[in-house]
């Protein structure tokens, strides 16, 4: 979400960070997005946390068709990209009769960050999926108005939680796009205690759970609902 460069050390990962490209394997596609570090900062390169909840969806193979999805500050679009993928993939038997069933996917930012996230939704889709991914201003706690309350099945968020000053607004818009039904899955890597204050915070709010841990990248994947519901996806 926030539009301002990162510091992660040097070395292998960050050439990747600054590389102007990018490119991935998801949903039987071959995925390449454009990153601008010096201009957008964290906005406009793909962290590993949207890449291991890019993989547990496909993996765990998640039913994504027909579903209604949101994700929060979506920077270079992967997550969002693969989610439309994967809302579409189904038995030939069932897609011969429910050639509509897709999932219905909104990727958000900031302002600064969309036409830069468009570019890139809009080059990794074919043209029959694009109306099913709508790329949407957020702002956490501001543009609330915008979106209907409660009516997504997932809210997504990769490596969204890492500035302490945006956790107050962040819970507000979880809760106000969350229903009873909804889930909610956060991929991030755990690197400073804030990190562990926002858990609790939205511990307070929500039944949450660590559905996946991936020790090579040191990424974590929790899940939320409301009130104490654990349901299966």
């Amino acid at each position: 979400m926030a539009l301002v460069p990162y510091e992660e050390g040097g070395g292998w990962a960050a050439r990747q960070l600054h590389s102007p490209s990018a490119t991935f394997h998801f949903a039987s596609r071959t995925i390449r997005l454009q990153q601008d570090w010096r201009r957008l900062g964290v906005a406009a390169v793909v962290w590993d946390a949207a890449v291991v909840l890019c993989a547990y969806l496909e993996m765990e193979g998640i039913d994504l068709r027909d579903r209604s999805v949101i994700e929060l500050g979506a920077g270079t679009g992967l997550l969002g990209i693969v989610v439309t993928l994967l809302g579409t993939k189904e038995p030939a038997r069932v897609r011969a009769l429910y050639s509509t069933c897709c999932a219905h996917v909104t990727i958000t930012d900031r302002a600064a960050a969309l036409e830069f996230l468009e570019s890139n939704v809009q080059a990794n889709l074919p043209p029959e999926l694009r109306p099913r991914a709508v790329v949407k201003e957020l702002t956490w706690g501001k543009d609330l108005h915008n979106f209907p309350p409660g009516a997504f099945d997932f809210v997504l968020g990769a490596d969204i939680v890492y500035l302490e000053e945006t956790f107050a607004e962040l819970l507000q818009t979880l809760e106000h796009l969350c229903s009873e039904r909804t889930v909610i899955l956060l991929s991030c890597r755990i690197r400073y205690e804030r990190d562990l204050k926002f858990l609790k915070m939205l511990r307070e709010r929500f039944s949450v759970s660590e559905v996946h841990y991936d020790s090579s990248k040191d990424v974590h994947i929790y899940k939320a609902q409301r009130g104490s519901r654990k349901d299966d996806f």
